[in-house]
């Protein structure tokens, strides 16, 4: 899903922001006819630049900086990251070999996407889940990695329900 963002152009053809409220007093009466301009003529703004980036590792020992656990929890600058948009299959207490097998997949998978480039981190409405790991959705060019796995068949999203992971097709 794509979010779009739109920039207002006042009555001397500055852009401002609309959800800068302060700087863009013009926000409220965006609705009006032409007070609203897609800022690329047609194609919706980047919501931000990605600018995060590490060279990720399998995770290893005690020391995890910069490191993948498994197909939606990575290690970033000592920060335990939970991918918050979708679930993967289970490496460490899997249901049975085929479920550790997608795990190991999804992980590697994983692992690949974080390494080919910059990406953003986006909070959510919750910052951290039960298990005190800070939950983001990973967004490259604004679209999710998590998205990526799901649509690679290895992961599901989070709001569906729990895959059996050990009745593979």
């Amino acid at each position: 899903m794509t979010a779009l963002r739109f920039l207002v152009v006042g009555a001397n053809g500055d852009h401002c922001d609309p959800g800068d409220r302060h700087r863009c007093p013009l926000a409220a009466f965006a609705g009006y006819a032409g007070a609203i301009r897609d800022h690329h003529f047609g194609h919706p703004a980047p919501l931000r630049s990605d600018t995060l980036r590490a060279r990720f590792t399998l995770c290893d020992g005690p020391i995890r900086v910069n490191c993948v656990v498994d197909g939606d929890t990575f290690w970033f600058r000592g920060d335990k990251i939970r991918i918050a948009d979708i679930g993967a299959p289970e490496i460490f207490t899997p249901h049975c070999r085929d479920e550790r097998q997608a795990g190991e997949i999804a992980r590697d998978r994983l692992l690949v996407l974080l390494n080919a480039g910059s990406f953003t981190l986006v909070s959510g409405w919750r910052d951290t889940n039960r298990y005190g790991r800070k939950l983001r959705t990973v967004t490259r060019a604004d679209r999710s990695l998590g998205a990526t796995l799901v649509e690679q068949g290895l992961a599901r999203r989070w709001n569906e329900p729990r895959r059996d992971w050990c009745a593979l097709d």
